[in-house]
């Protein structure tokens, strides 16, 4: 029994490790920060946290610790110590481009959930291109949402979704602060749940 829970605590050790690179990896790209703006943060080099991202060099607290002071996170969310029998997401906001972003998944996967509160300045649409597939749904307020060469406007009720490596930008309309769940997944990834479009006659 003692050797079985051993092997056990050894297995869910080594599978919380693996998962750090990607965590990592996936906290910066959210927070728009490129590896050499966190290598001068930290004094870790662009090469070392590179391979810390991708698995080839074993997480250390001589290297976690730097970085998340730099990215202002506790150390166990980058190491993603659970909280045993609590199934409840700490939900820890954080402000991105001047938004405010709540995290609403623990463990990094290939979907990851958030709410975002959108100001209700009238931004100039600044659109990018990246790789995934994103789903949002407007819980308050009026989105803009500029896609290629589309330009709309989704009220409270309504849901998009994109594939991000089309030329993307969503805000304020500027009339009110904005609410929207979003879902995003990895390239190639389509999420479960989508918007239908409304037949005419419709209520």
């Amino acid at each position: 029994m003692d050797e079985g829970n051993g092997a056990g605590a050894a297995g869910a050790v080594r599978e919380a490790l693996d998962e750090v690179g990607p965590r990592l990896r996936r906290l910066r790209t959210e927070r728009g920060v490129t590896l050499s703006a966190l290598a001068e943060a930290t004094g870790i080099s662009k090469s070392t946290l590179s391979r810390l991202e991708s698995g080839q060099r074993k997480p250390s607290l001589e290297l976690l610790l730097p970085i998340s002071q730099a990215h202002q996170v506790p150390l166990d969310e980058l190491v993603g110590a659970p909280e045993v029998g609590d199934p409840r997401i700490r939900m820890k906001p954080f402000a991105l481009e001047g938004r405010t972003v709540v995290p609403l998944t623990r463990q990094p996967g290939s979907i990851q959930a958030y709410k975002m509160i959108i100001p209700a300045g009238r931004d100039t649409p600044d659109p990018r291109t990246h790789e995934g597939y994103e789903w949002m749904y407007v819980l308050a307020g009026r989105l803009r949402l500029v896609l290629a060469d589309h330009d709309l406007v989704l009220g409270a009720g309504e849901a998009a979704e994109f594939d991000t490596r089309l030329p993307h930008w969503f805000g304020s309309t500027g009339e009110g602060p904005v609410e929207i769940l979003s879902l995003f997944g990895r390239q190639g990834e389509r999420m479960h749940v989508r918007a239908q479009p409304r037949k005419r006659g419709d209520g």
